[in-house]
């Protein structure tokens, strides 16, 4: 009897360890709060994209992950590119942009 208690136990514990083990963000994986963050960075962008003159007039798509921003979509001209890319950096929490917008 002593022995299936202490089996017993011994699973419970195991279980417990895997259980906690699961919860934990891995790189793969990216945490509630992370997607938050994300999104909220995504937003600011958005809204300050639409909000300039110049760029309001071009659908360019933002993608955040990690912190890391991703622009893509078509402009007209290489300054939009980098005043794009100047916007997207000026937003805080982001750690790096990947600029893909193309010049038509």
């Amino acid at each position: 009897m002593k022995k299936m208690g202490a089996i017993m136990r011994c699973l419970v514990l195991l279980l417990v360890i895997a259980a906690f083990a699961a919860c934990a963000s891995t790189p793969k994986q990216a945490s509630t709060g992370e997607i938050i963050d994300d999104s909220v960075i995504t937003t600011k962008i958005k809204s300050l994209l639409a909000a300039d003159d110049i760029l309001k007039a071009f659908q360019i798509s933002v993608e955040t992950r990690k912190g890391i921003v991703q622009l893509s979509g078509f402009v007209n001209s290489q300054s939009a590119v980098n005043k794009a890319g100047s916007i997207a950096r000026s937003v805080q929490g982001v750690k790096s942009v990947k600029n893909d917008l193309i010049v038509k």
